[in-house]
């Protein structure tokens, strides 16, 4: 009977058969375990503290973030019009990830929910790598030196965190390494790699410089039997996958550029001729200059080690063809005319880490003589070579500690996101949500969500490069009201007259950060700079006299320095006006005025005002209810016989006019 049932059910059997399994392969691999999972959670932890604060986000972290976005709650490839100028893989994966774990649900600002996945995507390719180092034979301690070295070091943790397409190919292009190093099965192994490949350059087309070094490890691995059958079935199956980015075009129209469409053949002609080259990175003043010498910065030491440790792996056969990959990877950053991406070095970074790990290993053994395999090196050679590698590695790992401290304890403490987040605030706090806005992209999805009207919150980029916001925008930045500027709008947007229009011929209202760091909140004026500021100095010369009658006024209870303030013309003139009336009736006293985060420089619009109890506070209240739409506070919160009066930032009665 107990057999019948058993058998009829077959939970049971089938139950205990995977339980066995899944404990028999823990127990297989319990101390690789050991080493992977304290260093695993070392990387994750670090990636995740703080990243919200460290580094500031930038326009290329919003508009994969804002791509993802609109993948889950608009239905769309992107959130304008996609032109093909990267694959869309890469963020429909991030689109995967936020959707299933809701991460935009939990977080204020979208782009920290991007950057949770790609701590998600550093632990895997974490794991990845550790397999990696395992299959070319390193011993546990070296392959966990190497996750750590490639989730620490300062220049992997920057590009790390920054939500960054190449992030989620990296760990598909480990897996296609891993899987061509298969033994056993190496038919679905070299299909399996082939088919990763495919998905990392589907998701970073410059992931395709792999596939040489793909193949040798391929060639070089695979069994002379069945050699021209796995290989071909692995080229199959690329292809396949390639197949279907160009299927997607052409099912969609956009294949061949036509008039007024989008094309798969214009965006790769502007990615591999018609783009912008970034120029040598020994000129000082070039973007790819400016590139290498951010890498320099986060960290000179790994770059330096990584750089010699792929020409030491040349002569190391089990990594040769890793080494020649970076090598090539290194060389083809010289290249003239070309175009740098500034996270090109993503790719670079976790095979720096593997081969520093793994020469250090072999300098070790060869230091140690445990080293069976066969060398055309005398044993005593291969030993001096191996104790001057190993200085070099002692010596830079000393320089390094002190360093990547310093790096990484900024990383963990400082806020650099904190301007962007108070400038979001204040503009979803301020700006009428009427108003059409050009800004980063990196705020773009905090904006819509914020209730500004999607066709309203512009990215300066496509303001004259996508043909629907043209159409929306038939007189350019003249349409616009406000202009939000950070450290990339200044510097990558000069090459768009119409951005550089809309700055000029606007006036600043609320300031946050320094530095780089800077973002500027702007009120755009369509009559131009000339005619604002004349109505600009107009206003502050009303302000002046209204301030200097008030200050006269006896019944205005308020010490010199708040007098100077009224007669310097600093404070808003609806709040002085307002004061006017009530002193006609009470005496009040004003304390003296601050600005408002972001508005030093601008017209004090907060009063802090006292009364002689709580009969002559009721009366400032109901004075300041009565008031016009236009003189009318935008909130009045009361202390006791305190009151504090807040106006909008645009004063309506004073301020230039916008078309």
């Amino acid at each position: 009977m107990t057999a019948s049932t058993t058998h009829t059910t077959g939970i049971p059997i089938r139950g205990a058969i995977a339980h066995t399994g899944a404990a028999g392969w823990v127990r297989r691999h319990a101390v690789s375990l050991a080493w992977l999972l304290p260093v695993l959670a070392v990387a994750a932890a670090v990636q995740l503290w703080n990243m919200g604060g460290t580094p500031q986000r930038i326009d290329d972290e919003g508009t994969y973030t804002a791509q993802a976005w609109a993948i889950t709650n608009l239905g769309e490839l992107t959130h304008y019009t996609y032109w093909y100028d990267h694959p869309p893989l890469g963020w429909i994966q991030i689109a995967a990830y936020t959707s299933v774990t809701g991460a935009f649900a939990r977080y204020p600002f979208a782009v920290e929910a991007a950057r949770e996945s790609m701590v998600f995507f550093t632990a895997v390719s974490s794991v990845l790598l550790f397999v990696l180092a395992r299959r070319i034979g390193a011993a546990r301690p070296t392959a966990a030196v190497a996750v750590l070295v490639f989730a620490l070091s300062p220049l992997a943790l920057q590009y790390h965190r920054t939500v960054y397409i190449d992030n989620v190919a990296t760990p598909w292009l480990l897996a296609a390494f891993v899987l061509v190093l298969s033994r056993r099965k190496q038919l679905a192994g070299f299909a399996g790699a082939a088919a990763c490949l495919g998905i990392a350059v589907l998701s970073k087309e410059t992931y395709l410089l792999a596939l040489p070094f793909l193949i040798w490890m391929a060639v070089r691995g695979a069994d002379k039997s069945t050699r021209r059958y796995t290989l071909s079935v692995a080229g199959a199956v690329l292809t396949v996958i390639g197949g279907g980015y160009l299927l997607l075009a052409a099912v969609k129209g956009e294949l061949l550029p036509g008039p007024g469409r989008v094309s798969l053949l214009q965006g790769i002609t502007y990615q591999l001729g018609s783009r912008a080259a970034s120029g040598s990175v020994f000129d000082g003043g070039s973007l790819a200059n400016q590139a290498a010498a951010q890498w320099w910065a986060l960290d000179p030491v790994f770059i330096v080690l990584g750089s010699v440790a792929a020409v030491v792996g040349l002569f190391l056969r089990r990594v040769r063809p890793i080494a020649a990959m970076l090598v090539f990877l290194l060389a083809f950053m010289f290249r003239p005319n070309g175009y740098l991406p500034v996270p090109y070095v993503i790719m670079l970074i976790p095979f720096a880490a593997l081969l520093v790990a793994w020469t250090a290993d072999r300098a070790v053994v060869a230091i140690a003589g445990w080293s069976r395999s066969r060398s055309r090196l005398p044993g005593g050679v291969r030993r001096t070579l191996g104790i001057t590698w190993a200085a070099v590695t002692v010596a830079a790992l000393a320089v390094a500690a002190p360093l990547w401290t310093a790096q990484l304890r900024g990383f963990t403490t400082s806020d650099l996101d904190q301007p962007m987040q108070q400038a979001e605030r204040w503009v979803g706090d301020n700006v009428p949500k009427s108003s059409r806005l050009l800004v980063d992209d990196a705020m773009w999805v905090d904006l819509v969500k914020a209730g500004f009207a999607r066709d309203n919150v512009v990215w300066y980029y496509k303001l004259d490069t996508d043909a629907a916001v043209e159409r929306q925008s038939p007189n350019g930045w003249k349409d616009s009201d406000y202009v939000v500027t950070t450290d990339s709008m200044r510097t990558g947007g000069n090459s768009s007259q119409d951005v550089a229009d809309a700055i000029r011929n606007s006036t600043t209202v609320a300031v946050f950060g320094t530095g780089d760091q800077q973002v500027d909140v702007r009120r755009i004026h369509s009559e131009g700079q000339a005619a604002a500021e004349q109505a600009i100095t107009k206003a502050t010369d009303q302000r002046k006299a209204m301030g200097t009658e008030l200050a006269a006024n006896p019944a205005l209870e308020a010490d010199g320095g708040t007098r100077s303030q009224f007669r310097a013309g600093q404070v808003d003139s609806r709040a002085m006006i307002a004061l006017g009336q009530v002193l006609a009736d009470q005496r009040v006293s004003v304390d003296r005025f601050t600005p408002l985060t972001g508005e030093t420089g601008q017209a004090f619009r907060r009063v802090v005002l006292h009364t002689d109890g709580a009969a002559a506070t009721t009366r400032v209240e109901r004075t300041l209810e009565a008031m016009s739409d236009a003189y009318r506070p935008e909130s009045v919160e009361r202390h006791g016989d305190e009151l504090v009066v807040t106006y909008a930032p645009i004063d309506p009665t004073t301020a230039p006019t916008t078309a």
